[in-house]
């Protein structure tokens, strides 16, 4: 085959640094959130919904087949990082050294969106831990509870 065709779906999952609430206002949040679909456009990972509450964030994208996945997740930390301590004037802040990424099959895609859309719903009664905790589960992803939270 002369050429290489991909499409990825994946669901990442990151919080802040010992999950600080520092985006309880939602006007700073849904700014952070158009960065951070800015961000993964320009990194050719097609943002297809980016959502969240105060402490974490929940983006929908597809995967470039040419990005790695550590590479996006630096990459998009990085610099919504250097937006949020420049526009937010949150000189401490800091995103969790870890994060999830979990594949979405196209059959599943509106309802990995509706859940990303409802947040505000769902963590009116989840934490963030119980949520990202299910998230591994549903995925069958072997983790250790010491060293998932920071």
């Amino acid at each position: 085959m002369p050429q290489s065709l991909a499409l990825i779906y994946v669901h990442w999952v990151f919080s802040t640094k010992n999950r600080h609430p520092y985006f309880k206002n939602p006007t700073p949040r849904s700014e952070l959130h158009s960065i951070l679909g800015g961000k993964a456009k320009s990194l050719g990972c097609n943002p297809i919904i980016v959502g969240g509450v105060e402490d974490h964030v929940h983006l929908l994208t597809t995967l470039s087949r040419t990005k790695q996945v550590s590479e996006f997740v630096k990459e998009i930390k990085t610099g919504s990082t250097e937006w949020i301590k420049r526009n937010l004037e949150i000189s401490g802040f800091h995103w969790q050294s870890g994060y999830g990424a979990f594949s979405v099959s196209h059959s599943q895609l509106e309802a990995v969106k509706q859940y990303i859309a409802n947040q505000e719903i769902w963590h009116q009664k989840l934490s963030f831990q119980d949520e990202f905790r299910s998230l591994l589960i549903k995925h069958q992803v072997d983790f250790d509870e010491r060293y998932v939270w920071d």
